[in-house]
This record gives structure tokens, C-alpha cells and sequence, in this order.
């Protein structure tokens, strides 16, 4: 059935059966196009706790649009039966700006094309708006402060008017967000296994959500740089901490992105898998009732590395890549990752400079000068790797 656009939620306290379907407007792009955000809600409007799962930010990266599709399918069931609890927000392609990006054959997903701004970054910092709303109003009563910063965050986005579709997307998404007491946001790398992306503070208390997607990497910082969206909804806690010192604020939301493999691993059993793993990440956080005792964590593939440490393996020359290394192997400082060729002149090896997995790797082989090919999960912090840690 079709709905009508800026579908409002519904009210606090009424439960639904199954999901509510919103849709969200965005501000018109450079061409005139208003896209729309599509949101399915389910649960108990303003109960808690709250997650927000979100897929496809960067519009290219596919895996997580499909197990969010199996996820809904299972929040159907268990709402059928009468087993959420709290509150869920389900994005299975939160970027409708980036969907619509084809250039000769490709989708065009990680930046808007009008702007060269990334979707996953530049998102509005939260904790700087809201202390100005929040100075003389917190104590030492951490839930009633929790309730206050989330008020106080709403209060700040409700008086920002984007004017463009990007900055509309951005304010959308940390309105949807940023109450939640869980965000998971979902990308895949160009070529990878899967890892995952999580602020220092709050690890090890989302082991669960590693251990779940069987991550062969989880990669840590205090603050990586760009303010992705992960960061935006976690970080402002952390960061209110530092500006109250004398107040009782804890973290009140756990963030983190999770690198679901590929890009293109579009498969539908590997998809079920990972919408299974998500649906047993919400039961252990309280969101879905079990019948019975959960099953035991699986057992976790990794150590938790710094993202400092993690290196990543750039070309020195432009040519063609041939990889020595394949993902999943562990290599250490010397070994040739890769040869780039030059098929008009000279070759170059390209060696780990850390011990550590090769996880990521590019799938187009032809690289330029400092083209990221790969990265590898060290645990030793490197001396380049500081100020933005991320791949722009």
C-alpha cells in the first residue's frame, strides 16, 4: 500500500503488531529531486531500550541492505508472537541521494556527486550544541541526566534547518538516532572480511556484537576523525563527561560499524546468517524476548586492535596490483603484500610495515600513487596514523 510522505510516528505508548512504515523527506537536491527516507518502526514508540539499524549510508555497499531485509522478516514473526520490547528502527537503504548516483554502469555510492561530501561524515556535533541547552541542569542522577542530554539533543535538532539534501540526510538520520541506546550502522569494505569499527570507551562491553558477526577484526579509537555517524550518536556522551565533570553521565549509547565483507557479497544465504546474528544481538540487549536461555556468545576471532595500528597499504607508483597476500592471512612487517607494475617501466614491491591481518583489499587492480590496496590490523600504533583514521 502506498503512504503518504513525512508519515508521522506513532504516538508513545501505542505498541504495534508488526512495523510501522515512515517516510521522511529531505530538502531538494541541486537537480530539484526530493528524495525520501524510509524507516520501518517497530515496538513501542518512546520505549526502551531503543535500537537503530541502519544499512546502506554508503549507498555501494550491499550486504546490509539484504540482511536487514531477512532481520525485518524476523521482527515480524516476533512481533506476531508478541515478543519485542522496547523500540526498533530498521533503514534498510538509508541513502536515497546515493541510490540514485549511476554514472556508466556503476552506482556511485560513498560521496555525493554535487558536493564530493561523504555520506558517513561531517554529521553534526551533538555535544556542542547540546551543553549550550544543558549548563546548570545536571546533577548526579545519571538517569535522570540520560533523559535530560537526550531531550536537550532533540531540542538542538528540531532548530536546525538543512538547506541542502545532503546536510537534510545527515540531520534526518541523527534525529532518527539520536536517542538510541543501540546504533548499529552497516557498510561493507571494497574487498574484505568482516570487521567492525567501535569507539574505545565501549569496548569490551560490545564484544556480543563482534563475537555475533564473527568479525575477524575490531578496530578501536577514541575518536577517528570526520565525525561518521557511528561517532556522532556515541561520542557526544563521552564528550558531555568531559564537559560536566561534576555530573553523573554515562555512556547512554552504544555505536558502532560493522563491515559486513564485500561490496558485492550479495548472497542469500550469507544474508540469513547475518540477519540472524542481528536478531540475537537485539535479543542479548533486551529488545526481543526468548523463550528460552540464550544461545551460549560464539566465541570471538579476534583481538580488539587500535585503529592507529592499523595500516593502511598504499601504492607507491601507478600501475597494475597484483597481490601477494590474500585476505585472512596474517603477515608480518616486511613481507611483500602486493607488486604494483608498471607495464611501461618499472615494478615495486609493496611490504606490511606492522604485523598483523590482511582484512581489506581493493577489487579494481590499478592503482595510483597512494591508492589505499589494502589494510592490515596491527596491534602496535603506527607513527603516520594520527589525526583522521579513516579511508576518506
Amino acid at each position: 500500500m502506498p503512504f503518504p510522505a513525512d508519515t508521522p510516528p506513532p504516538a508513545a505508548g501505542e505498541p504495534s503488531a508488526a512495523a510501522t512504515r515512515q517516510l521522511y523527506s529531505l530538502p531538494p537536491d541541486a537537480a530539484g529531486h526530493v528524495h525520501t527516507v524510509t524507516v520501518f518502526r517497530y515496538g513501542t514508540p518512546g520505549a526502551r531500550p531503543k535500537a537503530h539499524l541502519q544499512a546502506g549510508l554508503h549507498a555501494d555497499e550491499f550486504p546490509g541492505m539484504l540482511a536487514l531485509y531477512f532481520l525485518r522478516r524476523l521482527l515480524d514473526e516476533a512481533a506476531a508472537r508478541g515478543r519485542l520490547r522496547g523500540e526498533i528502527l530498521i533503514l534498510p537503504q538509508a541513502n536515497p541521494i546515493g541510490l540514485t548516483q549511476w554514472r556508466q554502469g556503476f552506482l556511485l555510492g560513498r560521496a555525493e556527486t554535487a558536493s564530493g561530501g561523504n555520506f558517513n561524515r561531517g554529521y553534526p556535533d551533538l555535544a556542542a550544541l547540546a551543553s549550550r541547552i544543558l549548563a546548570g541542569r545536571l546533577d548526579g542522577d545519571a538517569a535522570a541526566n540520560v533523559a535530560r542530554i537526550r531531550a536537550a539533543m532533540a531540542e538542538a535538532l528540531a532548530a536546525m534547518r538543512p538547506a541542502t539534501a545532503l546536510d537534510g540526510l545527515r540531520h534526518r538520520l541523527l534525529t532518527l538516532a539520536h536517542d538510541a541506546d543501540l546504533v548499529l550502522d552497516l557498510h561493507a569494505d571494497n574487498q574484505a572480511q568482516r570487521h567492525m569499527y567501535v569507539g574505545t570507551p565501549l569496548w569490551p562491553q560490545m564484544r556480543d556484537i563482534a563475537a555475533e558477526i564473527d568479525a575477524r577484526a575490531v578496530l578501536l579509537a577514541d575518536i577517528s576523525g570526520g565525525n561518521p555517524f557511528d561517532e556522532a550518536c556515541s561520542l557526544p556522551w563521552q564528550d558531555l563527561a568531559r564537559r560536566f565533570p561534576d555530573a553523573a553521565i554515562p555512556p547512554a549509547c552504544a555505536a558502532a560499524t560493522l563491515e559486513l565483507g564485500s561490496n558485492d557479497d550479495v548472497d542469500l544465504g550469507m544474508a540469513q546468517d547475518q540477519a540472524a546474528a542481528l536478531y540475537r544481538i537485539l535479543e542479548r540487549r533486551g529488545l526481543i524476548d526468548r523463550p528460552d536461555a540464550p544461545d551460549p556468545l560464539p566465541r570471538l576471532s579476534c583481538d580488539a586492535t587500535p585503529l592507529a595500528a592499523m595500516q593502511q597499504v598504499k601504492a607507491p607508483i601507478a600501475g597494475l596490483v597484483a597481490y601477494r597476500a590474500r585476505l585472512g592471512d596474517q603477515v608480518r612487517t616486511g613481507d611483500v603484500v602486493a607488486t604494483v607494475i608498471d607495464p611501461l617501466g618499472q615494478s615495486i614491491d609493496v611490504l606490511a610495515a606492522t604485523d598483523g591481518l590482511f582484512f581489506a583489499r581493493h577489487s579494481q587492480t590499478c592503482a595510483w600513487p597512494g591508492k589505499i590496496i589494502g589494510k592490515i590490523a596491527g596491534k602496535i600504533p603506527l607513527a603516520d596514523r594520527t589525526g583522521h583514521l579513516l579511508t576518506d
